[in-house]
């Protein structure tokens, strides 16, 4: 019996549709591309229906099996054979592997594959979030009130750190962002990979390498390695809108992202995606009332504070908007010549919120009758608002020499920048001097480029020996921009003073490496690999790190696996050479102050005895065994430990000993520099990293998947070298807060059991996240930490396909509205007055609470 779907042409076809055994594949699907003619083979796989013409071609199709096109000149007898699908081990994977495309089975180290489809339907709208709900040891959460770094979200892998984690799209570096992590958060003082400016409907599949790769990579990959894979030639167009709302009612959000294919000259294709995201933002203030209220308070004041007991704190999201355009293309210029490239600009704005500033927190500026009557005044709220723009240019041939050899050479530009305004602020030095103040400030801003070129060649050397080499140049620059003259006069604006003309300027450096990488498959079970990487950087020297690595096949369903590496992480340009002043919230103090941050190279830093910055080193040990259990089950276990030497570190404030009587010598230098306290970067840090990735993956072919992830992790601080001139006075360069951002404030284990069913026409999702506990740390001053428990976090989604080509989501993340732990006083940290009812130190899930979307997609 035959399923006609829909019969509009007049040729006949008919055939048979058989599984790589031989086997008749019944009720599968059978269209004709770019129509809706098609029909439903029966139960022995005979199919018979209608196309527009011949030659035309078919699209196979059926679960469990790879889909299928095939091109077909005659319509009588057509046998189509279709592949049962790779599942898990059997999935090729390209990351890690320079010298050839292994299946994760055959892989030495740990590689997890995630398709774009899997990671789209957790509900969360961008990148770094899903990642955070699918991979147990990538976390990446907002951070609010934390000027510039609330619009980046500092990502991390394995709980080591925004700067440890290499970034590649399709295999190219993608470039660093322009802002460096100031803030108290988890990244504090490091710099990341803008992971928001890589639009989810560009990519076609994420690879997360869970290995040291520094001797492949270079600079970063201390942690891993995640690789952005793009699409390319595809079936058909997409077009996916999406709105959301917390059930506060806040944090609005929509977008929309159109992602399409074209023929590019006769073997060419351009893959196109636009796209588009706004949200607004969140509160999640506390309500601490008057506790800063006293007898001398004004009147004006005291009911300020009875009419805004949330003393005017918005603590939440950033509102944001974000536009994306992404260009991939191919084309073959020869027979062994192809020619590839990829573009990708994405611009957004967004708006965040400094501390309000309480009316007897500015009673100078109530006096001063600039923004109302003295006895009106109730304060003001600055806000943080930033302009990024991040975009990403490679050009490249790939070159086939003979059979066995390729060559790739290709050249990437990329850059991030970003501008700062400060609103709703005043100056108050200038208001004391002129009368008046500006509210609204350009305080300046910063960009990072860089320009690669680089030659890869790979091949084999015999039939069991691969090779790959290559040569890279790469040549870095940073500006610093000065900001509007009065955000920077004498304390700056309020709440973010402007880059003084000494503090702008212009860097750059270059470097150059040369790697080579050699797997020997002994046998057909043993396979031994090494690789090594010389770099020679411009401005603080050289590096050689190197790495071997093993995979032994038991049998054809399982693998022990283990590797051994050194590693680097280049100090980027922003930690050489960055000075700005700030102000910041200091544990102990109700109201922010000036800090100020000199260069690592800046002579008054350099007199503390300050080294100038060099490359973090790193032994990285990993061993596993995965195994497939069947078909349809298989599971892995690794467990790695990582030492990091000479960790580059954002210094504790340096301020004043409390001897009013003398002037020590690091006293002298903060009054030649007119700030209260001084920071800098500098090599001090010596941490050793442990844990432990479990994955199982169940698949029945039949609509239902599960998945159980871990990651369990403990990061210690063995050493920290304080260099002599502040040791001989006393001073800590490392606070124990400062220490327990980098051992405390990342989940020491996060579990992810995911499960899902899809009918055809019905999708259900269900994923339980378990974060496990962070602590937050009290000051030098005193307090007592608090450790915050674990926490599951639900989500659910269920979708509906109208037809083959029309879906429509609906997804609520975090069903039971689940929180972090609220901070208590007795921490004597930043925000635990009640400002803060969440930690701003540590994170685990976030704080948005329930949220509610609806997706549609629709393919043509």
């Amino acid at each position: 019996m035959f399923f006609p779907l829909i019969s509009w042409a007049q040729t006949p076809v008919s055939g048979k549709l058989l599984n790589d055994s031989g086997g008749p594949i019944p009720f599968a699907s059978i269209q004709e591309k770019g129509t809706n003619n098609g029909a439903t083979t029966d139960e022995n796989g005979n199919f018979k229906f209608e196309v527009s013409g011949l030659p035309t071609t078919l699209i196979a199709s059926f679960l469990g099996f790879e889909k299928k096109e095939v091109q077909i000149t005659s319509s009588e007898n057509i046998i189509i054979t279709l592949k049962e699908e790779s599942f898990g081990l059997d999935e090729i994977v390209i990351t890690g592997n320079r010298t050839k495309a292994r299946t994760i089975l055959d892989s030495p180290v740990a590689v997890d594959n995630f398709g774009v489809e899997e990671l789209t339907k957790s509900g969360k709208p961008t990148i770094d979030r899903m990642l955070t709900f699918k991979v147990p040891s990538f976390n990446a959460q907002n951070q609010a009130i934390s000027d510039a770094t609330a619009h980046y979200d500092p990502a991390d892998l394995r709980g080591l750190g925004p700067s440890r984690t290499l970034v590649l799209v399709n295999g190219k570096r993608k470039n660093q962002s322009a802002q460096v992590y100031l803030n108290r958060t988890p990244g504090k003082g490091e710099v990341g990979v803008d992971l928001k400016s890589i639009p989810t409907a560009a990519i076609e599949n994420v690879e997360v390498l869970r290995d040291g790769a520094s001797a492949q990579y270079g600079s970063d990959a201390i942690a891993g390695v995640i690789n952005m894979v793009l699409k390319e030639d595809v079936e058909f167009s997409t077009f996916n809108t999406r709105t959301g709302i917390t059930s506060d009612g806040d944090g609005f959000n929509f977008s929309s992202d159109l992602n399409t294919a074209f023929n590019f000259g006769q073997d060419g294709f351009i893959n196109l995606t636009l796209g588009y995201y706004k949200q607004n933002s969140t509160n999640r203030a506390g309500t601490p009332g008057d506790i800063e209220i006293t007898d001398e308070s004004r009147p004006n004041e005291i009911q300020w504070v009875e009419d805004n007991p949330d003393l005017g704190m918005t603590v939440g999201q950033p509102e944001m908007e974000k536009k994306d355009l992404f260009v991939n293309l191919g084309h073959a210029v020869s027979e062994n010549i192809d020619f590839y490239s990829f573009h990708g600009y994405t611009t957004r704005t967004g708006k965040s919120f400094a501390y309000y500033r309480a009316p007897y927190w500015r009673q100078d500026v109530a006096d001063a009758g600039f923004l109302t009557r003295p006895e009106d005044f109730l304060g003001y709220q600055p806000t943080f608002e930033t302009e990024i723009d991040d975009h990403m240019n490679v050009l490249g041939l790939e070159y086939r020499i003979g059979q066995n050899w390729t060559a790739d050479l290709s050249g990437t530009y990329g850059a991030n920048s970003v501008f700062y305004t400060v609103n709703n602020s005043v100056n108050r030095d200038y208001l004391a001097d002129h009368g008046t103040s500006p509210t609204t400030f350009h305080p300046g801003g910063y960009r990072l480029q860089n320009i690669i070129g680089s030659l890869d060649i790979n091949g084999l050397l015999t039939e069991n020996i691969n090779v790959a080499t290559g040569l890279e140049y790469k040549k870095e620059y940073f500006y610093a921009y000065e900001g509007d003259k009065r955000s920077y006069y004498k304390g700056g604006s309020d709440s973010f003073a402007g880059i003084k003309p000494a503090e702008a300027g212009k860097w750059d450096r270059y470097n150059m490496a040369i790697y080579a990488q050699v797997d020997y498959d002994i046998t057909e079970a043993l396979l031994l690999g090494v690789a090594g990487r010389y770099e020679d950087f411009s401005d603080f020297g050289d590096n050689f790190s190197w790495k071997v690595n093993g995979r032994f096949k038991l049998g054809e369903d399982g693998a022990l696996r283990g590797s051994y590496s050194t590693g680097f992480r280049a100090p980027t340009l922003h930690q050489r050479h960055l000075t700005n002043s700030q102000y910041i919230i200091v544990a102990g103090s109700s109201e922010p102050q000036l800090q100020g941050t000199l260069a690592n190279n800046n002579p008054a830093v350099q007199a503390l005895g300050v080294p100038n910055l060099f490359a973090e080193t790193s032994q990285n040990f990993s061993a596993g065994l995965t195994y497939k259990f069947s078909r349809n089950f298989y599971g892995s276990v690794d467990f790695y430990q990582i030492n990091v030497d000479d960790r580059i570190l954002f210094s504790s404030q340096i301020g004043e000993d409390g001897d009013p009587d003398t002037t020590n010598p690091v006293e002298q230098i903060l009054q030649d520099n007119n700030v209260k306290a001084v920071q800098f970067f500098i090599n001090a840090g010596d941490t050793k990293t442990r844990g432990a990735d479990i994955v199982l993956n169940y698949n029945n072919f039949g609509g239902f998947k599960a998945t159980l992830a871990a990651n369990f992790n403990e990061t210690e601080i063995d050493a920290i070298t304080t260099p002599t001139a502040l040791a001989q006075n006393g001073y800590n360069i490392f606070a124990r807060e400062e220490k327990g951002l980098i051992i405390n404030s990342r989940p020491k284990s996060k579990i992810i059991l995911g499960l899902s069913y899809d009918t055809g026409d019905w999708e259900f999702e269900l994923n339980n996240t378990r974060f496990g506990t962070v602590t937050v740390t009290a000051p030098e001053s005193g307090g007592v930490d608090q450790e915050l428990d674990a926490k599951i976090v639900t989500d659910f989604s269920l979708g509906y396909g109208f037809t083959d080509r029309l879906t429509l989501t609906g997804v609520i993340n975090n069903i039971f509205d689940v929180y972090p732990d609220i901070t208590k006083a007795s921490t004597n940290t930043a925000g635990a007055g009640g400002r803060f009812l969440y930690s701003s130190e540590v994170q685990q899930m976030g704080q948005l609470g329930t949220n509610f979307s609806l997706a549609l997609n629709y393919k043509f």
